[in-house]
């Protein structure tokens, strides 16, 4: 789990030739609780050369302002350093993949 935003950039700086995903989440959501692991286990499967990271906006509240995330959960994708989705509240898992596909099969195969 990313303790501060000084881990956050780290984790972004050494992954930038790979792909990671943030997940942005309170403790308090309840959406949060049942999709984090649906998309880690879609992540394993289908996408494993992506790192997933939690990120708790709680403890962690400049990263909220620092990523301009306003809602819980909210899930951005980095590839090759850049950001490419972002998604926020009603967050459906194949959408999800289905967003993923085509940038990650031009990353990664």
């Amino acid at each position: 789990m990313i303790k501060d935003l000084d881990d956050l950039e780290q984790v972004l700086e050494s992954t930038k030739q790979e792909g990671v995903l943030l997940y942005f989440s309170t403790p308090q959501c309840r959406v949060c609780k049942v999709l984090k692991p649906k998309i880690h286990d879609m992540l394993q499967k289908h996408y494993p050369k992506i790192e997933m990271h939690f990120v708790d906006t709680e403890k962690i509240p400049e990263a909220s302002g620092h990523f301009s995330v306003f809602a819980a959960p909210t899930i951005i994708l980095f590839l090759d350093g850049k950001e490419f989705i972002r998604q926020s509240r009603n967050i459906g898992v194949m959408e999800l993949a289905s967003q993923i596909e085509r940038p990650y099969s031009l990353f990664f195969e």
